[in-house]
């Protein structure tokens, strides 16, 4: 029996164990294609023995920069198993940061997926000095194409690969990722083969899946979440199936039909409102079924339900649940939530739909997963769950929270002092996060500790937890709180435009011309909003309260500047770009 104690071992125990077909599957010409085990393996020899030949050595960094495809894995691989250092990014982030990263990690050789990542590396090309390669999956006129590094496979001897693979032990660093943070250069935490493979094993239980499931694959594989997901999915033997776009996700999902797929709340949320408008544009009988049974969804609870809401919430379930469960694909067995809180009754909602989500909690220093909600040992809504094996927690005195376990990274590459300040002499990572346990045993987040802020008064405001409780409002989109050392806190809110439409078209409210600019000048939706606010501030102390808010135009984005690739938002950065907002709010 094969042992994965290295990453790249883990194909061949699928190999071994569970030989798939349908390993990796990718939408081809409007049909799905998949590729074997044994043909993926094949590819990512070929792929060693062509990086060896371009002089690819061990602890060599190189680059992928990619959409998620079949290849990216292939090339992840083939780079660990010659000893390289893999180092993946996103491809949304600025040509600033390439730079940054490039020079800090030394990259030799990166592969980029399209001709517009092609550029964005070229354009800072001339001022990287050790990259010396640079190609496409894609196939592009003008560019070196990956195919390349197949041709030149032949130069290198297989031997010499496995030489090269038997050097590699189980506690060498296999992979740098450059956490994208909200503020200041972006720091590369550095992760083993154990590292991972620790959090592979620990999360096998609680993924209710195995070698006969399909699973959507759409968040950045260059993220550790999605990252170890696939290598766990590789492990158990599933097939991954690749999203076409982020716009094809709900055809994809319909399509591949998953029984398990991994998101963000943003995502989540979005999909949830999607199913609230058209609950809106029913009418009549329908109508009132749909509400009535979004009523008892947010009432669900996994413990302390009656007979009588049991009775009820089956009603609901075969008269309207079901349809969300299709338009899910059918199959769905859980969900997997991380990278940001989830609202709970956006867990609710789903667990009573019969589509659990299973929230978990972790960073990347922790390659990643720290806790999780899980069917064995326990769902608790409002939690990050139960922590996994091998894993310890301790809350500090100031209630941050501290891992050790065999998933606390290496450190950050070439920062021994950043290392020094987050893992302490007893081998503590201290995460800046602030938690509790519930039960003795389910971990709560309550808020990023450089998050919490004073008001001028000396009370303590804790954004994250207002922020995912107005998020319950259909009317707030996206909401920052604010008021660091002033009388009161406020809040830019991102009005839901979509549900605006359909609310005003309902109450026949006349919205202007129904651009954003309109909408968040609307009186009518001013008053809303504020009747939305007053209700949802009777869960917070006076000091707590939202006092005043300014309704922003436009959604927070990646692209604006305003989100980090997974979606947290970039505080400092929103407050520099509505400064303007600010004083109108704080000033006046």
């Amino acid at each position: 029996m094969i042992q994965s104690t290295r990453l790249f071992d883990i194909p061949n125990y699928q190999l071994e164990k569970y030989p798939n077909p349908n390993m990796f599957v990718t939408k081809t010409k409007g049909e799905w294609i998949g590729i074997s085990t044994q043909d993926f393996l094949k590819q990512v020899m070929i792929v060693s023995r062509g990086l060896m030949a371009y002089g690819v050595q061990k602890g060599d960094n190189v680059a992928l920069v990619s959409n998620n495809r079949y290849e990216w894995n292939i090339m992840d691989l083939a780079i660990q198993q010659i000893g390289g250092i893999v180092v993946p990014m996103y491809p949304n982030i600025s040509e600033n940061d390439y730079k940054y990263i490039f020079n800090d990690a030394e990259i030799k050789l990166c592969v980029v997926s399209s001709l517009e990542l092609y550029q964005k590396i070229q354009h800072i090309r001339n001022e990287v000095n050790s990259l010396e390669q640079l190609f496409t999956f894609d196939l592009i006129d003008g560019c070196e194409n990956w195919t390349e590094i197949h041709k030149r496979a032949e130069e290198t001897d297989i031997e010499l690969v496995q030489q090269q693979i038997n050097l590699v032990k189980n506690h060498d660093l296999a992979t740098i990722i450059y956490t994208s943070g909200t503020t200041g250069n972006p720091k590369g935490v550095m992760l083993s083969h154990h590292n991972i493979l620790s959090n592979v094993d620990s999360c096998i239980d609680a993924i209710p899946a195995d070698n006969n499931s399909r699973v959507l694959s759409f968040l950045p594989v260059c993220h550790i979440y999605e990252r170890m997901l696939h290598y766990l999915y590789m492990k158990i033997g599933c097939s991954i199936y690749f999203a076409e776009s982020m716009d094809t996700i709900g055809d994809n999902i319909r399509e591949v039909k998953p029984h398990v797929f991994t998101a963000v709340p943003r995502l989540i949320e979005k999909v949830f409102d999607k199913i609230i408008v058209k609950g809106d544009e029913l009418t009549g009988i329908k109508r009132k079924l749909f509400f009535w049974a979004v009523s008892i969804g947010e009432e669900y609870d996994v413990i302390g339900k009656s007979l009588w809401y049991k009775f009820k919430l089956a009603i609901a379930r075969m008269l309207i649940f079901k349809k969300w469960q299709a338009a899910l694909g059918g199959h769905v067995r859980a969900i997997a939530s991380g990278s940001a809180a989830l609202q709970p009754r956006l867990a609710r909602m789903f667990l009573a739909a019969g589509m659990p989500i299973l929230e978990g909690y972790g960073l990347s220093e922790t390659s990643p997963v720290v806790s999780v909600n899980c069917f064995k040992k326990g769902i608790r809504i409002g939690t990050v769950g139960a922590l996994i094996d091998d894993v310890k927690v301790q809350i500090a005195e100031d209630g941050e929270i501290l891992v050790k376990g065999p998933n606390v990274m290496m450190g950050y590459y070439k920062s021994p002092e950043l290392t020094a300040e987050v893992i302490d002499s007893e081998g503590w990572f201290h995460t800046g996060d602030i938690g509790m346990f519930q039960e003795g045993k389910f971990l709560k987040i309550t808020d990023r500790k450089k998050e919490i802020f004073k008001t001028s008064g000396g009370k303590y405001i804790v954004p994250q937890v207002m922020e995912n409780k107005f998020k319950e409002s259909r009317f707030i989109e996206q909401i920052m709180v604010i008021g660091e050392s002033e009388k009161f806190p406020a809040a830019f809110i991102v009005p839901s435009f979509a549900y605006i439409k359909e609310w005003a078209k309902h109450k026949k409210i006349d919205l202007g011309d129904s651009s954003n600019h309109s909408i968040s000048k609307n009186n009518y939706v001013l008053a809303k909003i504020q009747e939305e606010i007053d209700g949802l501030n009777k869960e917070f102390g006076n000091w707590e309260q939202i006092k005043k808010f300014a309704l922003l135009e436009n959604e927070f984005s990646i692209d604006g500047d305003e989100l980090t690739p997974t979606l947290k938002l970039k505080r400092k950065k929103i407050l520099v770009k509505y400064d303007a907002v600010y004083k109108s709010i704080f000033c006046d």
